[in-house]
């Protein structure tokens, strides 16, 4: 029997192409607290931060209740957009996500998770929607840990299943993810099509970086082979 594998993905720029829900509510949180529009490379540049560090970032120097005000326009203004537009249409999965999530899913010694700056709210609003209920056995969020790239959701991932980071795998599309996964002893995986690009993500210690969908599940393949 193969001993399992874990294989954690990040979530905004990796599996969900979010970026313009991402922009539009950091315009209207930053609108709400009385600040100036945000760039949208700005945001771009800070996506997978905890939101308040986001904010903070880029507009520095901003007092606590500022933050807090913007960071509250943010969610309000997501969940609204979320509301009227539904989840598939203002957070859609990039091209063959689902069917590798599936591919992946499927296999007996795979165990998957999720590890992302969202909220366990609007990460919760994603798995149902797409019904991926049962499909990551641990989800780590925002809510619950240092802001990335803190290798404390990744280390909470290998407590929960029990398997270790030399067999361990870390997905995502920023140099966060890519800091994170190096810090608690992962394999990286850098994505192409997100929201850092590809010199970003080799600067941050990618131990790959995949152009595709396609590209990216043989990547896995290969790992999971070289496992055994």
């Amino acid at each position: 029997m193969t001993d399992p594998v874990l294989i954690i993905f990040d979530m905004d720029g990796t599996l969900i192409d979010s970026q313009e829900a991402i922009v539009a509510s950091m315009e209207a949180g930053f609108q709400a607290a009385g600040l100036r529009k945000p760039g949208r490379d700005e945001v771009l540049a800070i996506v997978g931060l905890t939101l308040e560090i986001c904010i903070d970032r880029i507009e520095p120097g901003l007092d606590e209740a500022t933050i807090a005000k913007a960071a509250q326009g943010y969610r309000e203004a997501a969940i609204a957009r979320r509301n009227q537009n539904g989840v598939a249409r203002s957070e859609p999965l990039y091209p063959g996500a689902e069917a590798l999530l599936q591919t992946l899913h499927g296999q007996d010694h795979v165990i998957l998770g999720a590890a992302t700056g969202k909220a366990r709210r609007g990460l919760k609003k994603v798995i149902d929607i797409y019904g991926w209920q049962g499909r990551f056995m641990t989800t780590q969020t925002s809510d619950e840990h240092p802001s990335k790239p803190h290798p404390s959701m990744l280390e909470a991932c290998v407590s929960e299943t029990g398997i270790p980071a030399s067999r361990a795998v870390m997905i995502g599309d920023t140099s966060f993810d890519m800091e994170m996964g190096r810090s608690a002893g992962f394999h990286t995986i850098g994505v192409n099509w997100g929201y850092h690009g590809r010199d970003r993500i080799l600067g941050a210690g990618a131990h790959q970086i995949a152009d595709d969908m396609a590209a990216l599940g043989q990547m896995l393949h290969n790992w999971q082979e070289a496992q055994c």
